[in-house]
């Protein structure tokens, strides 16, 4: 027998359905409640309120458990590569051999972009904000390609937009990041892997060879497949409420990059490295900004570690942790922030303060070592966010858009003055 719950108002009672997920989540449908009461549910950041019913991620916070499609985030980063994790993500299972190779070959045949998206590009000031350009590099596509803005395409029609975002994403990164440093693009390499291809594109000079140091590379990759997907973060629900009003896909992912490129959301790695600078000005003593993290009454707070969702530990930090470990002894880099990181990691994995309290290390944390190591600078830390996260809101669209689900129209609790009678300007 289903479960409800029962809501009292002024004396009238209301049934409420329950609504029970695959993993025994539970929620009270008040969906109906607009048409029965006038009363409506405040929510504020929408914390405790749901969206949606999906089937992409599963992520229970006080487990440390986070699954793509029922697979573990562990096995996945194991086992697997960033293409397979992305098909799995969009089509809702791994990919057989047969599969997984035409789904590589079709993004391979996509990654060059129309010559014209160049002098977009150029448009653009050297100190312009990486995410910007990739954000409107991306919006750009549905000029290119015009049949993205009908909401009645086929399913094969949004397929083709898909493998082109896809596809396109490494080399609009890239070209920011160009664009930033001031150097010539480069052109897809369609003899590479994706991630060695996106490193080809980024740090590769004019007329000089270019080989991607696997180490590199295949850190990169587990760093993509750890940020695919994470839920219904602030992004991801962006992407969702853009796309229900049967916006393309394209403006759809344009309008989640721009929600990433908040700092309360894309920009704790970005933190993590400021963080870690301004220990370094100040002599780089470690203990002391421990001591200061401890310190209720002093307003330092560490970045990169705990976590507003994960209250135990961040799976994705124990995977990360090994690949930056190995990427930091492949380039013997020598760098005192560098250092001062691997100082408070030691710290906090050792201090019972920081134990008892869980606040290890998280993704955060590591990623941001790992991009510091490559010599990538700070403000493209969001756009390489936003390189892994796309798979996940390609997966939050197409499930918003074969679901059917209808327009996002949250509603408010009005504050503002009452009514009041209008006086002209010359009598005020």
């Amino acid at each position: 027998m289903s479960k409800t719950a029962e809501l009292k108002i002024d004396g009238k009672t209301y049934t409420l359905p329950i609504i029970e997920g695959s993993e025994n989540e539970q929620a009270f449908d008040v969906s109906k409640l607009r048409g029965d009461t006038s009363v409506i549910t405040l929510d504020p950041g929408f914390k405790n309120t749901g969206s949606t019913k999906s089937a992409i991620t599963f992520l229970d916070g006080e487990k440390g458990i986070l699954r793509y499609r029922g697979y573990s985030i562990e096995e996945l980063a194991e086992k697997s590569s960033f293409i397979e994790v992305a098909y799995l993500l969009i089509y809702g299972n791994l990919p057989n051999p047969e599969e997984l190779q035409a789904f590589q070959n079709d993004i391979k045949y996509h990654t060059l972009v129309h010559e014209d998206i160049k002098k977009i590009l150029e448009g653009f000031p050297s100190n312009a904000h990486p995410m910007g350009v990739l954000s409107s590099l991306v919006t750009s596509l549905t000029a290119f390609y015009p049949e993205s803005l009908d909401p009645n395409r086929s399913s094969e029609a949004v397929n083709m937009s898909i493998i082109r975002i896809i596809a396109k994403m490494p080399t609009f990164a890239a070209w920011a990041y160009k664009n930033e440093v001031g150097h010539p693009v480069n052109y897809p390499d369609n003899k590479l892997d994706y991630c060695s291809n996106f490193l080809k594109m980024m740090f590769a000079l004019p007329a000089a060879d270019y080989d991607a140091d696997p180490v590199i590379a295949n850190a990169l990759d587990k760093l993509l497949i750890l940020h695919a997907d994470h839920e219904q973060n602030c992004s991801t629900s962006t992407v969702r409420i853009v796309g229900s009003s049967q916006a393309s896909l394209y403006a759809s992912i344009s309008a989640g990059i721009n929600a990433l490129w908040g700092p309360l959301h894309g920009g704790a790695n970005s933190a993590v490295i400021e963080m870690l600078e301004n220990i370094k000005k100040d002599g780089g003593d470690t203990k002391k900004w421990m001591a200061k993290a401890k310190d209720k009454e002093d307003p330092f707070r560490l970045m990169g570690f705990g976590h507003r969702v994960y209250k135990n530990f961040d799976p994705r930090a124990k995977i990360i942790k090994k690949a930056a470990d190995e990427v930091l002894d492949k380039l013997g880099v020598k760098d005192p922030v560098l250092d001062i990181a691997k100082g408070l990691e030691y710290e906090a994995l050792n201090d019972e303060y920081f134990v008892e309290r869980k606040l290890y290390p998280n993704v955060d944390f590591y990623s941001g070592i790992i991009y510091r190591a490559l010599g990538i600078p700070v403000d493209m830390f969001t756009v390489m966010f936003a390189l892994g996260r796309l798979p996940g809101w390609i997966a939050q669209w197409k499930e918003m858009r074969e679901n059917r689900e209808p327009i996002g129209r949250p509603r408010q609790i009005y504050v503002g003055e009452n009514v009041r009678p209008y006086t002209p300007v010359d009598k005020r």
